[in-house]
């Protein structure tokens, strides 16, 4: 179910909405980040040599509004 909504919603329109579980598992869900958690709110701290930023930022954006 999480990776059909991550292609029907986050990456509709991208080059992954068609791609095959292994290829999402290694370059949506298979990040390392460290992960900060406050009260109400996670923050997400990529590296800035991660290759994908904008990608992820889209579908971050297209999953919330959703």
């Amino acid at each position: 179910m999480l990776v059909e909504t991550l292609r029907r919603v986050g990456l509709c329109g991208t080059e992954l909405a068609r791609a095959q579980v292994t290829t999402l598992r290694l370059k949506v869900l298979k990040l390392g980040t460290v992960i900060v958690r406050h009260t109400r709110r996670l923050r997400l701290l990529f590296t800035s040599a991660y290759p994908d930023q904008e990608l992820f930022g889209a579908m971050l954006r297209r999953l919330s509004s959703a």
